[in-house]
């Protein structure tokens, strides 16, 4: 049996690489299809060595550095890699993999970890955030958002079964394409976040500094808290906002190593998160080094945190994002933090380690590939009869 898997764009190693990877690992025969490559040296060493056949897009110009400017060509990009030689195409999608062509004796099972966001229902947020909302480019923009919508919706009829990475994700699915979905939740590699009982007297949050992760929010909060500490990790666009609305209390760090990130996740007293996500990875993270989460308490958040009405608690949840509501999460973490213990914690992470997704993700296939045969034999018998 010939396998094809296809991702949207390698150009960093971050979540849905993470499942990538895994994917690489169930399957180290199937050939790896991509829009664009550039991964760095030791960014790719999760591919184990493997070619990956990438599309035009790979070689237009400034294509390394401003890649997601030709998200217009994508659908086409995508569309031209030849899969007619596969029994298999396993997609991994969160912008246009899923839409590659695929014929009637082919199985294509997508892995999505959500539906366009800006093409869908984050647009208005994505246009305000990038400044085009208004004008002319913001028309320009509008018009290839609406076209891509209809390419997107058109092409979830290519796929025979959807997987989605959560629950929430689940119903943007159903929302966007009207087909169900199984939900297997990605891995994480809990093993890499060694858990750590003992607790020092800070706060930490750690995310790339974009608009969508709401670290500025965080960093307000606490700044309106001057009692409590809180250590930041990460950086990107956003870092001179945060670095304005930062007090003495906060520490700032900017990019660091996984090994100082792991580090501060175990030393710290909770993990405080404002990001609605698909899934969220990084909270799954600090819970298996044992330290609790205090969270927004929408999307992906929801089912990787056990909130306070749960028996055995690793979290608590605030209700909007907004610096008032983020302080009012804090102060009901230390009214309640004698609740919620460093072994749950890391009990439930151990619920979402690699070994589970790649059983779950087998499991799911060889049960979609005996139906497709013993649905190929029954065509075949009646083809017969005739």
């Amino acid at each position: 049996m010939k396998i094809a898997i296809v991702h949207d764009w390698l150009t960093t190693y971050a979540g849905s690489e993470k499942v990538l990877e895994q994917m690489l690992e169930l399957f180290p025969e199937a050939d790896l299809f991509s829009t664009v490559d550039f991964l760095s040296g030791k960014e790719r060493e999760f591919l184990r060595g493997k070619e990956v056949h990438t599309s035009f897009i790979q070689k237009l110009p400034l294509a390394k550095k401003k890649y997601r400017q030709y998200l217009p060509l994508m659908p086409m990009a995508v569309e031209q890699f030849d899969l007619s030689s596969y029994d298999l195409i396993l997609s991994s999608s969160h912008a246009v993999s899923k839409g590659v062509i695929t014929g009637p004796g082919q199985l294509h099972i997508s892995y999505v970890h959500s539906p366009i966001r800006y093409a869908w229902d984050l647009q208005h947020q994505y246009l305000k955030e990038s400044g085009l909302h208004k004008g002319l480019k913001g028309m320009a923009a509008k018009w290839m958002l609406s076209r891509m919508r209809m390419w997107d919706y058109r092409t979830s009829n290519g796929v025979d079964h959807f997987l989605a990475n959560s629950d929430f994700i689940a119903s943007r699915i159903w929302k966007v394409y009207r087909r169900e979905s199984q939900v297997i939740y990605p891995p994480v590699n809990v093993s890499a976040f060694a858990y750590h009982e003992a607790k020092d007297d800070f706060y930490l949050t750690a995310s790339r500094m974009v608009p969508y992760k709401k670290m500025d929010l965080i960093v307000e909060a606490f700044s309106k808290m001057p009692d409590k500490k809180l250590v930041v990790i990460g950086d990107g666009p956003d870092m001179v906002k945060i670095r304005e609305h930062a007090g003495d209390n906060i520490q700032i760090m900017g990019y660091q190593s996984d090994e100082v990130l792991i580090d501060h996740m175990q030393r710290a007293k909770a993990f405080v998160f404002a990001a609605e996500e698909d899934f969220g990875i990084t909270v799954v993270e600090a819970q298996a080094c044992g330290t609790p989460v205090i969270a927004y308490g929408r999307g992906g958040s929801l089912e990787t945190i056990k909130g306070l009405r749960s028996s055995e608690p690793t979290g608590v949840f605030f209700e909007e994002q907004t610096v008032d509501s983020v302080m009012a999460g804090v102060q009901r973490y230390e009214s309640e933090s004698r609740r919620i213990s460093p072994a749950n914690c890391r009990k439930n992470a151990m619920t979402f380690t690699p070994e589970f997704f790649k059983r779950s993700l087998k499991a799911f296939i060889d049960e979609k590939l005996d139906a497709s045969t013993s649905s190929d034999h029954r065509a075949q018998e009646m083809f017969r009869v005739l």
